[in-house]
């Protein structure tokens, strides 16, 4: 492995912590009630005075839950490549379901994150307020980038366990530890910082862990002796 493409696999596995912090941060500081998908008047009129008061802390959580996301699609390309042989197709499906699903997730968490906190802190009416988030989210685009990401942030860690699990580049108890962990990471809500830390704890054991394997798959092999030239020229 040359110099360049080691630089660059260490890069990805650098992402795997980094999205682990990034989710933690992006659920613990989220104002509580304001993670809502607002399709109706009664769950606007409710979110928008919490989204006032709260509108540091939103922008914050939002742009962090951005970050997350892409270092999420990171992530998944990264982790596809501890998988080798047995379990490759199925990564390489979770990478690109993961990927796409990070992608819409970005843009539906703009709608319930920063566009909320705009929208709350504008010069205009509640019900004005609340009419432009609920076009937003009963849009068309809106709708299917919801559904598009609600099914691929379920699905991938699954597949992606399954892959690990499959391959035997890592112990079965890791991959069973990243899939389990992360469909607990994606359905954690706001709750406070110090439930989403425990809550989450495994998905960054986790994909910490996995970080290790492809570093370590980084490391330039052990220069061969003479000695062992020998041996395996008789083997």
């Amino acid at each position: 492995m040359n110099n360049a493409l080691r630089t660059r696999q260490r890069m990805l596995a650098v992402a795997l912590p980094l999205t682990a912090a990034l989710y933690i941060g992006a659920e613990g500081l989220d104002p509580k009630g304001t993670d809502r998908v607002l399709t109706t008047t009664a769950i606007a009129f409710k979110v928008l005075p919490l989204a006032a008061k709260h509108s540091t802390q939103l922008y914050v959580s939002g742009s962090l839950s951005e970050l997350a996301l892409g270092a999420v699609a990171v992530s998944y390309a990264a982790i596809a490549m501890l998988v080798r042989k047995r379990g490759s197709m199925a990564a390489t499906i979770a990478a690109l379901i993961g990927g796409i699903g990070a992608f819409c997730g970005a843009i539906v968490n703009v709608f319930v994150g920063l566009n909320v906190a705009a929208a709350a802190t504008a010069h205009v009416t509640r019900q004005a307020a609340a009419r432009i988030l609920i076009a937003n989210f009963n849009s068309g685009p809106g709708q299917a980038f919801t559904d598009i990401y609600a099914f691929s942030e379920y699905l991938a860690p699954i597949i992606m366990g399954f892959a690990l699990w499959r391959s035997r580049r890592v112990p079965r108890w890791l991959a069973v530890l990243f899939g389990v962990g992360f469909e607990v990471a994606e359905a954690t809500a706001s709750i406070g910082l110090a439930k989403v830390v425990l809550l989450m704890a495994p998905f960054a054991v986790a994909m910490v862990l996995l970080a290790v394997r492809i570093w370590k798959e980084a490391e330039p092999a052990l220069p061969v002796t003479d000695n062992q030239e020998r041996v395996l020229a008789t083997v």
